[in-house]
């Protein structure tokens, strides 16, 4: 019993040494050691697809240095994520704070705008990168974004095709100048681009569902499906394919299957007017006249403009 005694003791005691070795190795680092390793536990999280834990490493980082702008910058992407756009744009704010010329750090809080709704915070975004970084395609592409919000699509064309300019091989910059071109009616041009963006990429999902409103704007609903269908193959994750492809399936006659794709949209992304358009359509071709006006009043007064809007909702008023 002793000697196990000893042996445990000696155990401990060895343990023991080697926890105050490592303690007075790390207590040698420097700061720029320690946060820069707090920084790789942290993206090492991050490519796990742990966000939270790459959150509070990066936290460490910042508690050694609050002025770390990669730390700000890395924290931002984790935020993003986890879908909290407030918390990004804010660490991506305080990034640019600690260093002002962060090319990326401008353009990630512009596309952070976008996607919050504040489109003339990301249009100073993509003016500050046109300003400081003119030979990067992402300040133009940025640009193009924000004028298409803003439904000023010659801008967004220009921008657009700047970045094109900049990045020939980059497939989703002609499948956005294909996409200005179909709203202001010019189909032509639109299918010609994205002739071009297959034969560089031909699994660019934005292409196809493309290709699937041209498609259904013409009449061919079965062709409209198919394309919709690839596109959901190459990303399954957005939810305005699923209500294009709802919107055809009602045309199809296969009013149900639709109705279940538009409602699985919305639950996806309930911002999305379409989707809404849709669900009134659907009770228009149902005959329920009070379900269909409950969609489409609202729509009509709201996007007086939308394809198909005025035409269903002067049909539900018939019912």
């Amino acid at each position: 019993m002793r000697k196990k005694n000893q042996q445990l003791k000696m155990k401990i005691q060895n343990s023991l040494l080697a926890g105050i070795v490592a303690f007075a190795i790390f207590s040698c680092d420097s700061v720029e050691d320690k946060k820069g390793r707090f920084l790789l536990k942290g993206n090492e999280k991050l490519e796990e697809n742990d966000p939270k834990s790459a959150i509070d490493f990066y936290h460490e980082a910042l508690d050694l240095d609050s002025t770390y702008s990669d730390a700000w910058f890395n924290k931002a992407v984790a935020h993003l994520k986890l879908h909290q756009l407030d918390e990004a744009i804010a660490d991506f704010s305080q990034a640019i704070n600690f260093r002002p010329e962060y090319p990326n750090a401008y353009f990630q809080r512009g596309l952070s705008y976008l996607d919050n709704g504040e489109f003339y915070k990301a249009k100073s975004d993509a003016d500050w990168l046109q300003k400081n970084d003119s030979e990067n395609w992402e300040a133009y592409f940025l640009a193009g974004l924000v004028a298409e919000k803003l439904e000023d699509y010659p801008t967004a064309l220009s921008g657009f095709q700047k970045a094109s300019e900049l990045n020939p091989s980059n497939s989703d910059l002609l499948v956005n100048q294909a996409t200005i071109h179909y709203y202001q009616k010019e189909v032509d041009e639109a299918s010609t681009l994205l002739d071009k963006a297959e034969s560089i990429n031909p699994s660019e999902p934005n292409l196809h569902n493309l290709r699937s409103m041209i498609a259904f704007d013409n009449g061919n609903y079965q062709e409209a499906l198919e394309d919709v269908e690839k596109a959901i193959s190459l990303d399954s994750r957005q939810a305005y394919y699923y209500n294009n492809k709802g919107l055809y399936l009602l045309f199809l006659d296969e009013k149900d299957k639709g109705l279940e794709l538009i409602n699985q949209s919305i639950q996806m992304d309930d911002s999305n007017p379409f989707a809404f358009r849709n669900k009134g359509i659907y009770y228009v071709m149902e005959g329920d006249k009070i379900s269909a006006l409950q969609y489409l009043t609202e729509l009509y007064q709201d996007y007086p403009e939308m394809d198909l809007v005025e035409e269903y909702y002067l049909k539900a008023q018939e019912l």
